[in-house]
């Protein structure tokens, strides 16, 4: 088989760095920034974002970055809060185990994977 070893696509080797800045010389305040050994989940959560010079594109990268991660703990914590609606009954007690996707539950009100 002729693919590399698995973990050649995500363990940075000796030197390398995991964020590349390129600055562009065309045009100011402008830069392409390489993540290196990152699946195309990260890069496409981040494609593109602009500045209007008040600020540097590794600034801009850094909050951009930033916002995504409170976006996705924000996230995180809504499935969680929802998520625990699954196991109970809408008066309180605790719905039997028997099946792991909750369908003997109910959730209270009109709850449902919508109200995110």
């Amino acid at each position: 088989m002729n693919a590399p070893p698995r973990y050649e696509l995500f363990v940075l080797e000796d030197g390398e760095k995991s964020v590349e800045v390129i600055e562009d010389t065309k045009i100011p305040n402008a830069a392409t920034i390489k993540i290196v050994k990152q699946d195309h989940t990260l890069g496409n959560m981040l494609r593109a974002f602009q500045t209007n010079g008040t600020i540097t594109p590794q600034e801009a990268l850094e909050q951009a970055s930033n916002k995504l991660i409170a976006s996705l703990v924000s996230l995180e914590q809504k499935f969680k809060r929802e998520f625990t609606y699954k196991g109970h009954e809408a008066d309180g007690t605790a719905v039997g185990a028997e099946d792991p996707y909750g369908a003997t539950g109910t959730w209270s009100g009109s709850r449902d994977y919508m109200d995110l």
